[in-house]
């Protein structure tokens, strides 16, 4: 085991009961259910949290959570169902805010809390689009107001005074760091935790790390304090690896966009079962409504296209690739919004248009270990299943398998 993970138990080595995962026959595909005689996948029994399989980590500690997995709150795709089912599934799922109104955020948790009792927390980015800040003081507020257990701060710092008044409310507070520097300067913040994203991660990225090159640089700084590893992340084994190189938990961001409960356009979700690690790249090709930064997303026909002239691309194109609908389910919500071409928002089941032409943030190393579009519930049970019967003898963790990345 990691020495300097000294909070975790060691995990036994018994195989997971009937409900705990796959065997260890399944550990190289993991979530790929077996199939039957008849070429047909078998009906899946229950999901169940195994209490007694808990790993122990400070992030479980801190939050009495069964896993150390996190769900990414990524905007428009992860809304209170997807939140629900893995916090029920033993895990920590965040909402993703999108440049949504306070009131909107609040009927969301609100929806979150009426699912489930258990931990769950709400994802920000921290900047400016040309409809104005993503994220306002009365966006803390809300969660201060309504007692949310974890708030998360993404591209940015969020003011001192943020930090202090939420963490006097009784809400954990995390920061995504993707450099040496900028956590330095959030720990600074007093905050409660670090989420350190690596080159491999989806989305909004300035990173230039591999993940688990990064875990442990951030690993001797932030002391007692949870460390979470993002990118890359997407089965038990590269979980695994994730915890024995001194993560106390997992953010996972691409496994989750291939679920049931995301509020992803299925063809986004099969694209990112079928895409392979070569099948994802770096561009700031998308952002009439936020223009400039990087994002990892998946190579499909646009991205192909505008692959070294993302400068060359109008700012203010006229043309439209679609409609969507911005927040729905909401009372006010639910207008039919035109996307622009290279527009930032990400498809959803209410997107009517060209996904060819649309930004599909994916990671290609989470992309090489997805199978199939499962439960969030089983993805977060499978994964740390697995984990912890490869922790138990980890003589396969030692090895840097992101630097091998890819993608």
């Amino acid at each position: 085991m990691n020495g300097t993970n000294d909070g975790r138990a060691a995990p036994p080595s018994h195989r997971a009961g009937p409900s705990g995962g796959p065997g260890d026959s399944e550990l190289d595909d993991e979530g790929s259910p077996a199939e039957s005689d008849e070429g047909r996948a078998p009906r899946r029994p229950p999901i169940h949290v195994l209490e007694d399989n808990t790993l122990h980590t400070r992030l479980t500690r801190d939050l009495g959570v069964h896993y150390p997995f996190v769900s990414a709150g990524m905007a428009f795709v992860a809304l209170p169902p997807l939140v629900i089912a893995v916090s029920e599934a033993g895990g920590i799922g965040m909402l993703g805010s999108a440049p949504e109104p306070a009131p909107f955020l609040r009927s969301r948790i609100q929806a979150i809390r009426a699912g489930t009792q258990r931990p769950f927390g709400v994802d920000f980015i921290l900047d400016r689009a040309r409809a104005g800040d993503f994220t306002t003081r009365e966006h803390i507020d809300t969660c201060i107001a309504e007692r949310v257990p974890v708030v998360a701060f993404h591209w940015a710092l969020p003011p001192a005074d943020w930090v202090k008044d939420l963490r006097a409310a009784g809400t954990k507070v995390w920061v995504q760091a993707s450099s040496v520097e900028f956590a330095k300067e959030a720990l600074a913040l007093g905050v409660d935790g670090l989420i350190a994203q690596g080159r491999q991660a989806a989305g909004y990225n300035r990173g230039t790390t591999p993940t688990l090159k990064l875990v442990r640089e951030l690993r001797a700084l932030v002391g007692e304090l949870p460390l979470l590893a993002a990118g890359g992340i997407a089965d038990g084994l590269s979980a695994a690896r994730a915890l024995f190189h001194g993560a106390d938990g997992v953010w996972v961001g691409t496994r989750m966009v291939a679920s049931v409960e995301a509020y992803a356009h299925p063809g986004y979700k099969q694209r990112v079962v079928d895409g392979d690690a070569r099948d994802s790249d770096f561009t700031t090709l998308f952002g009439p409504e936020w223009s400039g930064p990087r994002q990892r997303v998946l190579r499909n026909r646009v991205v192909r296209e505008w692959a070294g002239r993302e400068a060359r691309a109008p700012t203010n194109p006229t043309d439209s690739i679609g409609t969507t609908r911005l927040y729905p389910g909401l009372s006010g919500g639910d207008a039919l919004y035109t996307m622009p071409r290279f527009s930032a928002f990400v498809p959803t089941p209410d997107t009517q248009g060209d996904l060819e032409e649309m930004v599909l943030p994916a990671s290609g190393s989470s992309m090489a270990r997805i199978e199939s579009v499962l439960p969030a519930g089983q993805i977060v049970v499978e994964m740390m299943e697995g984990a912890h019967r490869l922790l138990a003898n980890p003589y396969e963790l030692e090895a840097d398998a992101d630097e091998n990345d890819r993608s």
